[in-house]
């Protein structure tokens, strides 16, 4: 359902989040490195998140990426919207431009559920919720060590 480029805004932030708290500001190819991705669609994709106010970025010798420890949890359905907009929860599952509850297409009642249903999960997660769980050992980010 989510684009490459918001799969690898989810990753690069939770790696991120991840290695603040060990107070270390990685840079986009250490990221890319770690969340398998191509380093230029890396560093391009986090630029688009420090202008969305979601990371900060310092360049240079000690420099990389960062949470601002006093804001508030983000949502995945920031991120997901800051990257490809809010049509991933809106959008027809076959992708007809003329479909809705009054003119469903074929599946369209059965999307809307799954849709429903992932929007909420977006709505109610959170980027540090995923890194808590890498930490706690209950998920795995990748096959990299953290």
């Amino acid at each position: 359902m989510l684009s490459k480029a918001s799969e690898y805004a989810i990753r690069s932030l939770i790696y991120i989040v991840i290695k603040n708290r060990d107070n270390h500001r990685p840079g986009y190819r250490e990221i890319a490195a770690a969340i398998e991705g191509p380093e230029q669609f890396t560093a391009k994709i986090l630029q688009s998140l420090v202008r969305h106010g979601m990371l900060s970025s310092v360049r240079g010798r000690g420099g990389g990426f960062s949470f601002d420890p006093k804001a508030a949890d983000l949502r995945l359905i920031e991120v997901i919207n800051a990257v490809e907009g809010y049509k991933l929860f809106t959008r027809c599952g076959i992708g007809l431009s003329q479909c809705s509850s009054t003119s469903p297409c074929p599946i369209h009642h059965q999307y809307a559920v799954i849709r429903d249903q992932y929007l909420d999960l977006a709505s109610n997660t959170t980027v540090q919720m995923l890194a808590d769980r890498i930490m706690e050992g209950e998920a795995v980010l990748n096959r990299l060590e953290l």
